[in-house]
């Protein structure tokens, strides 16, 4: 990446709501609808209107009311998932939840402790993104600009340290002339090595000075086409609230 990758990455963070801002901020509550053709696939229901919380330093998040009333799904990173009841005792939990997708079952059909690791880690990842940026271990290659139909995109290839669960280390970002995040290509390596994807980031509202995508689609990326006919994850964002660091 070129002399001025710092100063290219504060443009990033200034555009989605500032350093400091985010270091002001503890967690993020937020309501929002999931559904897509890989819900139908692994024969998960959608969320509808579903609260989560999502803690901004570390990769943790929490399904209220998952995967049913008064219970709490709690993803805490790749040691653990745990679904809690109303007074914080383990129903089920899960070590090493990725390593279990290696069994030939997921390649069928998800149980609530796997759609819990791979909806905890992604909607942590879509909801920190870029402030997530400013944690150690990341490596930046700054790809140029480049041209999606009529729009210009500067491009990033951002390489994520291995203590961030994700969708795959090496991951492709393209901001727009407003660098804001509109688009990432990447491989979700938990439902297959051959799932490439393309995830478009729309219609950016402000919560709190925050500035987030809240409609976010998810299409195929098959020999370097978008198929756009078919939605693999659909994402409705319908509220975000923002709880500050009372150590602070």
């Amino acid at each position: 990446m070129p002399d001025n990758s710092a100063v290219l990455i504060e443009e990033i963070l200034d555009a989605h709501g500032g350093r400091d801002l985010w270091m002001h901020t503890q967690r993020l509550d937020a309501e929002l609808s999931v559904r897509g053709f890989l819900f139908t696939a692994k024969q998960r229901q959608v969320l509808d209107h579903t609260r989560v919380q999502a803690y901004c330093q570390r990769p943790s998040l929490l399904f209220l009311d998952y995967p049913g009333p008064g219970l709490i799904g709690e993803f805490s990173g790749d040691a653990e998932v745990r679904i809690l009841d109303a007074d914080n005792r383990i129903v089920k939990k899960r070590a090493q939840p990725r390593a279990a997708f290696r069994q030939p079952r997921r390649m069928l059909w998800w149980d609530d402790l796997d759609f819990l690791y791979f909806g905890g880690y992604a909607t942590w990842n879509y909801l920190v993104t870029p402030f997530i940026f400013m944690r150690r271990g990341f490596s930046f290659e700054y790809l140029g600009q480049r041209r999606t139909g009529n729009r210009k995109f500067t491009c990033l290839r951002v390489t994520f340290p291995s203590d961030i669960p994700t969708h795959c280390r090496a991951q492709i970002f393209y901001f727009d002339q407003d660098m804001l995040l509109r688009r990432l290509d990447y491989t979700a390596e938990v439902v297959g090595r051959w799932a490439h994807a393309v995830h478009f980031c729309d219609d950016y509202r402000d919560f709190s000075g925050l500035k987030v995508s809240t409609r976010r689609r998810v299409r195929p990326l098959l020999f370097g086409q978008v198929l756009s006919m078919l939605t693999l994850v659909a994402i409705d964002i319908h509220d975000i609230r923002t709880r500050l660091d009372s150590s602070l």
